[in-house]
C-alpha cells in the first residue's frame, strides 16, 4: 500500500449481486470500481475507505488489503508477516483478531494461518490479540498467495444502527438495497410493499429517497486504526446531504405488531415524516394516490416461514390484488421458490442467478409496468 497510488479497497457483497453493487458505487463517485467475485475492488486511500462505510447502501463490509504475498508453507507465511508494515496501520494499544481461509493452496490449515500472522503481529507491533477485539485481520490464502487486509468496518454494515425490533426472517438493509436498486428505483418514486414486516425495504426506500448516508448513526473498526483522523472524519460526516423526498415510501401488514414495530424502526431512523404503515390484509392493498411506482415485497416463502403449498393462495392474492388495482406500478418479488413466484400469475422479466440469502437461495423477480 503506498501514498501515491492508494491501495486496493474491497467492498464484498452477496454472489450475483457484484454487478448491481458496483453501479452504486460508480453512481457515488469512487474512481474505475470493477466487479469481482463476491464484491468490488477500486483503489484509494483512508478518505475513500470512510466514505465507502458511510455512502455505500448495498456493501456488507468494506477491506482494506495491506499486502498480497506467496506463501507454500507456514514458516515462509510467519516469515512474510513478519515484513507486512503493521505499524502503518494497526495501533500497538488496540487489541486485534485474525480470521484465516485457505483455498486450493499448500497451506492448507487456517487456524494455524491465523495463529502464525497473530504471533507476527503481537511480536513486531506489540498489540494484544482477543477474540472479541473490533479490529479484524483477515488473511485470503488462495492458490498458494496470501493477501493480507483489514476489516474497516467491524459490525457488518447492514447494521445501520437504527433497526432494534425485528420479525421472523428478516432481509439484510444492505441487500434489499440493492434490489431496490435493481428493480430500477432512485428515490423519486412512491414505494410500496404490502407485507413489510420490521419495515426494511420501506425504510431502506425511505432514506434513499431523502439521500440520508446509511452509516450516519453507527461507528467503525477504522475509528481504531492508527490511520485514522477523527478531524477529517468529522468533516466528512457533517456534510450534508439529506433532501425531502418527493413521494412517500408505504408499509402494510396484517400484523398489527409488525405494523408497531416498523413505525418505531421509521422514528430511530429518522424518516417518520416520509413513511406511512397501514394494518390491512394483501386483498385490501390500493395504491396511494398520486404517480405509479413499484411494489417491492419479501413474502413468506416454504423453507424460511411456512408450508409452500399452504401459500400458494396468498401468492394468487397478491398477484390478482396487483394486476387488478396496481397498473403502471412495477413490481419486485423475492422468493426462493419460482414455483410461488408464477402462482401471482404477474408477467416477469427474465430472473438472474439466485443470491443466497440466510441458508437460502432467493431471486427477485422482476415486471415492468404491469398494464
Amino acid at each position: 500500500m503506498t501514498r501515491d497510488t492508494g491501495f486496493e479497497i474491497f467492498l464484498a457483497t452477496a454472489p450475483g449481486l457484484e454487478a448491481v453493487l458496483c453501479a452504486e458505487v460508480r453512481g457515488k463517485g469512487f474512481r474505475q470500481p470493477r466487479p469481482v467475485a463476491g464484491g468490488v475492488v477500486l483503489r484509494g486511500g483512508w478518505p475513500e475507505v470512510w466514505r465507502a462505510n458511510l455512502w455505500i447502501r448495498g456493501a456488507g463490509r468494506v477491506l482494506a488489503r495491506l499486502d498480497s504475498f506467496r506463501a507454500i508453507h507456514l514458516a515462509q507465511l510467519d516469515g512474510r508477516a513478519r515484513r507486512v508494515p503493521w505499524a502503518s496501520v494497526l495501533r500497538p494499544d488496540i487489541p486485534f483478531r485474525v480470521e484465516a481461509s485457505c483455498s486450493a493452496s499448500r497451506i492448507y490449515h487456517s487456524g494455524a494461518a491465523a495463529e502464525r500472522i497473530g504471533t507476527a503481529i503481537r511480536e513486531t507491533l506489540g498489540a494484544p490479540q482477543a477474540e472479541e477485539a473490533e479490529v479484524t485481520v483477515m488473511a485470503r490464502i488462495e492458490h498458494d498467495v496470501c493477501t493480507i487486509s483489514v476489516d474497516t468496518s467491524g459490525e457488518p454494515l447492514h447494521k445501520r444502527g437504527h433497526k432494534q425490533a425485528v420479525n421472523a426472517a428478516p432481509m439484510r438493509e444492505t441487500m434489499a438495497s440493492l434490489f431496490l436498486q435493481q428493480c430500477g428505483y432512485d428515490g423519486t418514486e412512491p414505494v410500496l410493499d404490502p407485507m413489510c414486516g420490521s419495515g426494511t425495504f420501506v425504510i431502506e426506500a425511505a432514506e434513499i429517497a431523502a439521500r440520508l448516508n446509511p452509516g450516519r448513526s453507527r461507528r467503525f473498526a477504522f475509528e481504531q486504526l492508527a490511520t485514522f483522523d477523527a478531524a477529517a472524519w468529522q468533516r466528512m460526516r457533517a456534510v450534508k446531504s439529506a433532501r425531502a423526498p418527493v413521494a412517500r415510501c408505504h408499509g402494510r401488514d396484517r400484523d398489527a405488531g409488525a405494523i408497531a414495530m416498523s413505525r418505531a424502526n421509521a422514528e430511530r431512523a429518522g424518516v417518520a415524516d416520509f413513511t406511512a404503515f397501514e394494518q390491512g390484509s394483501i386483498s385490501e392493498a390500493r395504491p396511494p394516490e398520486g404517480a405509479p411506482g413499484l411494489v417491492i415485497v419479501n413474502p413468506p416463502y416454504g423453507t424460511r416461514i411456512g408450508d409452500p403449498t399452504a401459500l400458494l393462495a396468498l401468492y394468487r392474492a397478491l398477484g390478482g390484488t396487483l394486476l387488478r388495482h396496481f397498473p403502471g406500478w412495477r413490481v419486485g418479488i423475492v422468493t426462493s421458490e419460482p414455483r410461488l413466484a408464477h402462482a401471482t400469475g404477474l408477467p416477469f422479466l427474465p430472473t438472474t442467478a439466485p443470491i443466497p440469502h440466510g441458508g437460502l437461495r432467493v431471486s427477485l423477480f422482476r415486471t415492468a409496468p404491469l398494464a
